[in-house]
C-alpha cells in the first residue's frame, strides 16, 4: 500500500459530532505529495467554541484553522490547490468572497474553488471549508 498518514494538530480544532464523542475522521490525510483536509470551521482551537457571531470573523478563523492543518501536514497557504467552501446563507456570499480574496491575496495564485450553500451540522457555524494541498518539499 502507498504511504498514507493521518495528520493531527492542536493548532486547529477537532470536535466530536455529539457531546462526548470523538469525531470519526482525521484532520487531514497525506497520500504521497497530496494533503486532503477535512472540513474545518470557525472554532477557537483551545476552547473549541465558535469565535464570534460575525460572519467575516468566522471566515477568517476557518481559513486560519485550515492553514494550520495544511502546515501540520507539510504544506503551506501557497500550496493549497483547491478549496470546497460551505456557506450557510447565500446573503453572506459577497462577504465570504471579500474575506477569502483578502486571505489568499498574497499567494502566487488563488486556489481552485467550489462554494456550496449548505447548513453546517453545528448550530451557530456559518461557514466550513475543506481543501486539497500539495506537500512542500525543501
Amino acid at each position: 500500500m502507498t504511504d498514507i498518514r493521518p495528520v493531527s494538530t492542536r493548532n486547529a480544532p477537532t470536535v466530536g459530532f455529539s457531546t462526548g464523542t470523538a469525531a470519526p475522521l482525521s484532520q487531514a490525510i497525506v497520500h504521497g505529495d497530496t494533503i486532503y483536509c477535512s472540513g474545518t470551521g470557525p472554532l477557537d482551537p483551545q476552547t473549541r467554541t465558535i469565535v464570534s457571531d460575525d460572519f467575516a470573523e468566522q471566515v477568517r478563523q476557518t481559513l486560519t484553522n485550515l492553514v494550520a492543518v495544511v502546515e501540520a501536514a507539510g504544506g503551506s497557504r501557497e500550496s493549497i490547490l483547491k478549496c470546497t467552501c460551505f456557506v450557510r446563507d447565500v446573503a453572506n456570499f459577497p462577504v465570504f468572497n471579500a474575506v477569502y480574496r483578502e486571505f489568499f491575496e498574497g499567494n502566487p495564485h488563488f486556489p481552485a474553488r467550489t462554494t456550496v450553500i449548505a447548513t453546517p451540522h453545528r448550530a451557530g457555524v456559518q461557514v466550513e471549508v475543506e481543501c486539497i494541498a500539495a506537500v512542500v518539499r525543501p
